[in-house]
């Protein structure tokens, strides 16, 4: 996964925002849908997105794929990832 150019990320004290930078629009995340887009952004993929999660936390690999196609969704959505 890769944000499209203009799109920056901070982390925050409850998760990340990403900010588009050619809108002004900002975008906020929770800790665990901030800790799904840090490991896309550094390459996992979903396969391994869910080990990382599931590994952490006593959570469903299913429960873990549902958030992760809905967090992509909502970004796509928004027009934060690139092509």
């Amino acid at each position: 996964m890769r944000l499209r150019p203009g799109v920056v990320t901070a982390d925050t004290e409850y998760g990340m925002a990403l900010l588009d930078q050619n809108s002004g629009e900002y975008f906020t995340l929770n800790p665990t849908a901030a800790l799904i887009v840090r490991t896309l952004l550094a390459g996992s993929s979903s396969e391994e997105t869910v080990a990382e999660l599931t590994g952490r936390y006593a959570v469903s690999s299913e429960q873990v794929e549902e958030d992760i196609t809905r967090i992509l969704e909502e970004l796509r959505a928004a027009r934060l990832l690139a092509s």
